[in-house]
């Protein structure tokens, strides 16, 4: 059950959820045991999600979960936002990191709702008017205490989009999907550093299997000051996102510091791109006995938890990654659970983790399939990948008259070419050649 709040203080408050009640089949309930200028009165219901209104703006209601019947699950305010930022439609959490300058309570935070604010930049993508961009906000204004996960929706970031029924439509229908949605998923993080508006964990959310709970922009920590100091602040983040792991935007030395006598591991985007949604002992036991992906290991297809740790014969990597490196990689990536990787992770390195021991034999077959488009024949013995190619000699080009230049090319190339009239096949200047690649 969602509650949903409206704030008549805020004209796109209003506006959103005079859509809202065209847009769903709501009745109308009277709760006379509260003021109705604190959510009760006239209020609205559907199966799933209860409409309340109050006369306060939002930043300074104190628990507005109390307000509703329905114990709900995830509590949205329905919102302006404000700034110089043209037609917008963005989403945030609530709280303050160091002094509650807009509503709520110094280095204090409200539970977050992770996953809902990322189905909630989902959902406003696929209904804004195409004027309007998408966007997600730090942590930057109260309440501090809702009473349960919640999040705010907004339109904005003037008067003519506070006004606009297109505008407040969309956040009305991005409201709605978030019915029945969880509040959490099993990947979460916290951000720190950055931008106000937070492109960087907007990408994670989007891009990845990972959603962000709290985030502390620059200006943010900056305002804080020393995070040591701020120490239940920077821990209550990991509480109230329900996270264990922090991505940090920028250089933050003393912040690390203070996250990692925490106990709170950082990791990067290019870290949680690699792990997607593998299980996090998998990725420990990977990083402990192959490499870290931070050194260039990246995973396969393969999701076993048991795997061992096996050297790929590098002399057939290079050749075969020479002719074909895409598909090289790829036939890594179906065979390996993890594979290191070389020259900025654009090549595969030649250590792997396999499922079990057998599978090296059958990804050396594999990758000797590659050598096929260049070899006259490949086979794959107990010990050794051997393939034979006719390669052009330039000794035997020399003895025939054939000087270096265009000649050496074309014949290299396959091409007959004629010297002192006499016409040269490439056959007669070619020998055969013998590749063993040891395993």
């Amino acid at each position: 059950m969602i509650a949903i709040v409206e704030s008549r203080a805020d004209s796109a408050s209003v506006h959103i959820c005079e859509q809202l009640r065209e847009l769903a089949d709501w009745t109308e309930r009277e709760d006379d045991a509260r003021p109705a200028g604190d959510g009760g009165g006239t209020y609205y219901r559907l199966e799933d999600a209860e409409l309340r209104s109050f006369d306060d703006l939002h930043l300074e209601l104190d628990r507005p979960a109390e307000a509703f019947d329905c114990d709900p699950e995830l509590l949205v305010f329905a919102s302006r936002h404000s700034g110089d930022t043209g037609a917008l439609l963005t989403g945030h959490f609530t709280g303050s990191f160091g002094s509650a300058e807009f509503g709520g309570e110094d280095d204090a935070l409200a539970a977050a709702c992770p996953n809902a604010l990322a189905r909630l930049l989902a959902a406003f993508e696929t209904h804004a008017p195409e004027e309007y961009e998408v966007g997600m906000e730090c942590t930057h204004h109260g309440p501090s205490d809702v009473g349960c996960p919640s999040l705010f929706a907004e339109l904005g970031s003037d008067e003519p989009q506070w006004a606009d029924p297109d505008g407040a439509a969309a956040v009305a229908r991005a409201i709605l999907d978030l019915r029945g949605v969880d509040a959490h998923r099993s990947r979460q993080v916290v951000g720190f550093g950055g931008n106000h508006y937070a492109p960087r964990f907007q990408r994670i959310v989007e891009e990845t299997e990972w959603a962000v709970g709290h985030i502390a922009a620059d200006w943010a920590l900056e305002s804080m000051g020393h995070p040591e100091s701020h120490r239940e602040v920077i821990e209550r983040a990991f509480e109230a996102s329900r996270a264990e792991l922090a991505v940090l935007d920028g250089e933050w030395p003393v912040l690390e510091d203070v996250l990692a006598d925490l106990d709170r591991r950082i990791v990067g985007e290019t870290w949680l791109r690699a792990v997607g949604d593998r299980s996090l002992e998998l990725v420990d036991a990977v990083e402990s006995e192959l490499g870290r992906v931070a050194k260039g290991v990246r995973f396969g297809d393969r999701r076993e938890d048991a795997f061992v740790v096996r050297e790929l014969p590098a002399d057939l990597l290079e050749t075969a990654q020479g002719i074909d490196p895409d598909r090289v990689r790829k036939l890594v990536e179906r065979h390996a659970v993890a594979f290191e990787t070389e020259n900025a992770g654009s090549r595969v390195g030649s250590r792997v983790a396999l499922p079990d021991s057998g599978a090296k034999r059958e990804l050396i077959e594999a990758v000797a399939g590659v050598l096929e488009a260049k070899f006259e024949t490949v086979a794959v013995e107990d010990d050794a990948v051997v393939a034979e190619e006719l390669a052009f000699d330039p000794e035997l080009a020399r003895t025939l008259g054939v000087s270096e230049g265009p000649a050496f090319g074309a014949l290299a190339d396959g091409e007959a070419v004629t010297v002192n009239g006499e016409e040269i096949d490439p056959e007669a200047v070619h020998r055969e050649r013998t590749h063993r690649f040891e395993f």
